[in-house]
């Protein structure tokens, strides 16, 4: 498909922060007002435009079919093989042309949540959880279009929510006017539990992937579903969650604050924080990493 897109297709952010900057405008830190419906929706702001093309791409594009062509394309996890601080500062390589908010660089952004979840005083894991979450971003290094890496996730294979971001976008994809996905159900069942459901496919689920086998379960589930905000804001695909995935996304719930608020002008320490997270990430991860 990529031969087929042109560049602003590909790219059709001026950065991949842009996503969490809209976010953060659907969901402000609790007691700030949210943008009213049609102030949202300005049509006429250039920035508003950028992220809805890059919406409107995102949900034509992320059927069920495609998700299978990308998950066995990058689970073969034959790119690149590294030691766990050399795929950060990889991930580090990935440069923004703009952040409204402050201009840090994507290690600088992951310590931050990383300390502030530290500060709290929540378990390493937690901390850990924290610093390696976006570290999935790497695919954009890969040559991947943007909204294959962050967006909003959602279920493919079944019915889109109307409370996805710019539903009326899914008009385009082609599963919405296929049988076998797109009832309540599709081809999943009630209760069926996340883990059976597939998701659109973004740097969650791969750095989910990369890191299943070392983690304790909520930070998997952490990193697997933070990006699901038609879930763990929005509650509506509750019918396909299992008592388990409640129970888990407690935790989710409990992440998203660090993953959305913790931004300061003020970057980190790299030099006097670095040993910290080098132990911990020895703690927990293997000597190498394949990405």
């Amino acid at each position: 498909m990529k031969n087929t897109l042109t560049e602003k297709e590909i790219n059709p952010l001026q950065s991949i922060e842009m996503w969490e900057d809209d976010v953060l405008e659907r969901y402000p830190v609790a007691g700030e007002p949210s943008k009213a419906k049609d102030e949202y929706r300005n049509y006429d702001n250039p920035v508003r435009d950028t992220v809805r093309e890059f919406y409107r791409l995102n949900h034509t594009y992320q059927t069920y079919d495609f998700v299978q062509e990308k998950r066995n394309e990058f689970l073969k996890f034959d790119r690149k093989e590294m030691k766990p601080w050399q795929a950060m500062e990889f991930l580090n390589t990935l440069v923004d042309d703009s952040d409204p908010d402050i201009e840090l660089d994507q290690l600088q952004h992951l310590l931050q949540s990383a300390e502030a979840i530290r500060k709290d005083g929540h378990p390493d894991w937690f901390v850990l959880t924290g610093f390696i979450h976006d570290m999935g971003k790497v695919l954009c290094l890969f040559g991947e279009p943007q909204w294959a890496v962050v967006g909003d996730t959602f279920p493919v294979g079944c019915a889109f929510s109307d409370k996805i971001v710019y539903p009326e976008y899914f008009e385009n994809n082609p599963d919405s006017k296929d049988e076998r996905y797109n009832t309540r159900y599709g081809i999943y069942s009630h209760g069926c539990g996340l883990d059976n459901v597939q998701l659109s496919w973004g740097h969650d689920e791969y750095m989910y992937q990369i890191s299943k086998e070392y983690l304790p379960e909520p930070a998997l589930y952490m990193i697997r579903y933070h990006s699901f905000y038609a879930q763990h804001r929005e509650e509506s695909y509750d019918h396909l969650m299992s008592g388990h995935d409640r129970r888990m996304f407690e935790w989710v719930r409990r992440f998203n604050p660090y993953d959305l608020y913790s931004k300061s002008p003020t970057p980190p320490d790299l030099k006097e924080l670095k040993p910290y997270y080098e132990d911990l990430l020895a703690k927990y991860l293997p000597a190498t990493i394949r990405l």
